[in-house]
């Protein structure tokens, strides 16, 4: 059995570079075929080039190399949601890997997934999974791009939601992703939501994962965390799965945002750097209401008197 899998896109040369920082988002060490590299050798020493490589028409190409203790499957799922959100028309391969073997990478690693009491995220391709009673069902394949619960962060948030958002809230999601969060707050009875992201691609995503799963009361829009969210809107819970240091930019005007007895989730945190969140908070006006744990993360509740 080969210790990796290559991961091969072929792509029009005019965007090459697009795809391989979509590629070199995952790794740095990749591998590039330009066919304009062709047109700069020399042959004054009467070497033979292959004619396949000077046709005029051959496609750029963009590899990277899975080690077989991963999932080959996630990696082709993060490639093809950047490079279809950027508009950019790929063909991926896994070079040496039989048709099963790819249709089967998901399945082999991911099932319906419980991220709350009640909230389970199902793959879209699982058409046999049968709920239970009370089940609330995200449908959203697992992937590395953008967040589909499978990491800790996630899942205390969503538990924090579940917990603590009231049916009628107004919801803020920062830092959306996916707009996992977005979709759990929406059916589990928010009014409306807000759900912003830096990225724009992130933000297209998030959009039709909310038509997907006929959310219907969810807006996405772009905004450097709380820069353009609306200043006439105070939300009874805002969530910001993102890592601490980001966090931590908003917690002098979290309050400002907030309705009275309002609810500030803040995820992504590592066990060290809690106290420091906590207290940058506590500053910022909100009292710690609750501290929940998976494994080395932290998510905290802050709640504006």
């Amino acid at each position: 059995m080969q210790d990796w899998t290559q991961l091969r896109a072929e792509c029009d040369v005019r965007d090459l570079e697009r795809v391989a920082a979509i590629f070199t988002m995952l790794d740095s060490r990749i591998m590039v075929e330009d066919p304009r590299d062709v047109e700069e050798i020399g042959t004054w020493y009467g070497e033979l080039i292959d004619e396949e490589l000077k046709r005029p028409d051959r496609p750029a190409a963009v590899s990277i190399f899975v080690p077989a203790e991963k999932n080959f499957g996630e990696y082709a799922d993060f490639i093809r949601q950047r490079a279809g959100a950027e508009g950019l028309k790929i063909k991926l391969e896994a070079v040496g890997r039989s048709e099963k073997e790819w249709a089967d990478a998901w399945k082999k690693y991911y099932r319906p997934l419980k991220i709350g009491k009640r909230l389970v995220v199902v793959p879209a391709w699982d058409k046999e999974y049968s709920p239970e009673p009370g089940a609330i069902v995200i449908r959203m394949d697992p992937g590395m791009a953008f967040g589909s619960g499978t990491h800790e962060s996630t899942r205390l948030c969503a538990r924090l939601l579940e917990q603590y958002m009231q049916p009628g809230a107004q919801v803020l999601d920062v830092g959306t992703g996916s707009g996992i969060l977005a979709i759990a707050a929406s059916l589990l009875g928010a009014k409306a939501v807000d759900a912003c992201d830096l990225d724009p691609v992130a933000v297209r995503v998030a959009r039709d994962n909310f038509e997907a799963n006929g959310i219907k009361n969810a807006c996405a829009f772009e905004s450097d965390l709380l820069a353009k969210v609306p200043h006439n809107v105070q939300y009874d819970f805002i969530c910001a799965n993102i890592v601490a240091d980001i966090v931590l930019r908003m917690a002098a005007d979290a309050k400002d945002y907030l309705s009275s007895g309002g609810y500030f989730a803040a995820s992504g945190i590592i066990e060290p750097q809690k106290d420091k969140v906590t207290k940058a908070f506590e500053k910022g006006g909100l009292a710690l209401a609750a501290t929940i744990t998976e494994n080395d993360w932290v998510a905290l509740l802050f709640k504006k008197p």
